[in-house]
């Protein structure tokens, strides 16, 4: 049994970790399949959005504790869970995270990853570290740029966890539904985004994220090249030409 799945349908690449009866903590074997994952996802260019989820009660809880404290699964170095957030947010395709039950700690990680995020009502969002005497690698990158930095604070001080609704009040998730209309929200986004042009969104994911800690000078540089970049390709001519035509485009990614 593979402890993360990797399906395709259509243009969407469905990633869904899959240790149910260990509510998906992440050791060595699902964090090389999530390297996989992700890694398909990037180079297929068949591909344009990927939908990430956890199969079972949770997203997923975090590190296998066990497993750590057997000294296995690396916490840093080379195809670590801490590499594996800086090769998610380096992927121009969008990212569906849909969030069930528990997302915790590296599990959390990986969520905050994602460029939009579902939460089911029963979601709880959590880096509870302190309370096993370790530290964090997620929350403290993450967090803080994702929520205003003194409730981030708070929840990596005390280790409490964060409901489904004030992740929504705080903006950390795009929408809270219930819990069986998670897969059917996030396919009914991905089907919006799937009707634009796939250079257009990945530009737009591109100079937002290359851009987020440059100065207003070259965040406008940047935009402006990945714009021309985008500009001379043959989708943005069919869009155009479409539009003068009044007919729906017919998008190849090039």
């Amino acid at each position: 049994m593979a402890l993360v799945e990797y399906e395709v349908k259509g243009r969407i690449a469905y990633i869904t970790m899959n240790r149910p009866e260990k509510l998906n903590a992440m050791n060595r074997e699902m964090i090389d399949g999530l390297w996989d994952g992700f890694t398909n996802f990037r180079d297929d260019p068949e591909v344009w959005l990927a939908i990430v989820s956890g199969r079972g009660r949770s997203f997923s809880v975090g590190h296998d504790l066990a497993e750590m404290s057997a000294g296995g699964a690396a916490v840093r170095g080379h195809g670590s869970t801490d590499e594996l957030y800086f090769a998610e947010q380096n992927i121009w395709k969008p990212i569906i995270a849909t969030v069930n039950g528990h997302c915790l700690a590296q599990g959390a990680g990986i969520a905050m990853g994602a460029d939009i995020r579902i939460a089911s009502e029963t979601a709880q969002f959590g880096w509870p570290q302190t309370k096993r005497g370790i530290s964090s690698i997620s929350g403290p990158v993450i967090l803080g740029q994702r929520i205003p930095l003194p409730r981030a604070m708070e929840l990596l001080f005390t280790g409490e966890f964060m409901k489904a609704d004030e992740a929504l009040a705080l903006g950390l998730v795009n929408h809270v539904v219930p819990e069986s209309e998670l897969m059917s929200r996030a396919e009914e986004i991905a089907a919006k985004i799937l009707e634009n042009a796939p250079l257009a969104v990945r530009a737009m994911k591109e100079a937002t994220m290359r851009g987020l800690h440059l100065s207003l000078p070259d965040r406008l540089n940047l935009a402006g090249m990945v714009f021309e970049q985008v500009r001379g390709s043959a989708d943005a001519q069919e869009g155009l030409d479409a539009f003068k035509e009044k007919r729906a485009p017919n998008w190849i990614a090039n």
